[in-house]
């Protein structure tokens, strides 16, 4: 090939390359040497916040944000969030939301996701009194039962989609709510599958219904920026190498008992 024509061919290639790298999120991280976590400190086992003020979460998905973070480099700083502003706090405020989120597609409108760490999906915990009376959602789902849910996520979209003819009551604490139906206030609430689990462990008044056949599909991950390629490759990496060296079934094993990927 004589020098015009490599000249030609290289005219026509090096347009089309980019000058520089796109600034990724990855990198604003290390160089700052913290990792910001959105989480909402109220969903056990994920994530919570201890009441005493002091600041410190503990959960399944905190230790997974410190072992992030420690593979990084960096410090995890927690901010705080709630359901309703769980987005927006992400999106102003922090380089990643981790605490039980799910996948959903309104959330995909404004975020990306980790590849999935969890199978889960939506099913009722009620007192163990009544759950041959609850046994099936069909049965929940009648004039007389006091339905409650907690505010701003994918569990008041499932009952607002839902429920028919059961009485709905919106509780703003998602940690008191479970005490709602032991006292009997309420009846049932229909969150994911791993937390009626949880919850039925710290409660034995408790029982979750069909944890194993949920009334909804769902998965698990962590919202990343969205367009962010290297920051989400990170972190699926990351993902990966924990679940194939027993970190992650570690993790998994303290707070959900047996199982993981």
């Amino acid at each position: 090939m004589n020098k015009t024509i490599l000249a030609i061919a290289l005219a026509a290639v090096l347009p089309a390359l980019p000058a520089h790298a796109e600034a990724s999120r990855l990198d604003d991280v290390i160089k700052s040497g913290k990792l910001r976590v959105c989480t909402t400190g109220d969903y056990k086992p994920f994530t919570y916040l201890a009441a005493d003020g002091s600041n410190n979460f503990e959960g399944m998905d905190i230790d997974m944000a410190r072992s992030l973070a420690k593979a990084l480099g960096v410090e995890a700083v927690f901010v705080k969030s709630s359901w309703p502003t769980l987005m927006n706090d992400f999106l102003e405020k922090c380089d990643i939301a981790m605490g039980g989120v799910s996948i959903t597609l309104e959330r995909q409108k404004k975020a990306a996701f980790s590849q999935s760490h969890m199978v889960d999906g939506k099913s009722p915990i009620v007192r163990c009194a009544d759950a041959q009376k609850f046994s099936s959602f069909e049965a929940i789902d009648q004039p007389g039962t006091r339905a409650i849910v907690n505010p701003g996520g994918t569990n008041e979209r499932f009952a607002r989609a839902n429920y028919k003819r059961a009485t709905l009551t919106v509780h703003p604490d998602n940690v008191t709510i479970f005490e709602k139906i032991v006292r009997g206030e309420a009846d049932v609430m229909v969150t994911d599958a791993s937390e009626t689990r949880w919850q039925a462990k710290q409660h034995p008044e408790l029982c979750p219904v069909n944890p194993d056949k949920p009334l909804q599909y769902a998965e698990k991950a962590y919202m990343l920026p969205r367009g962010d390629v290297p920051m989400k490759a990170f972190v699926d990496a990351w993902l990966n190498l924990i679940e194939h060296n027993g970190e992650y079934q570690d993790v998994f094993g303290k707070w959900l008992g047996k199982g993981g990927k």
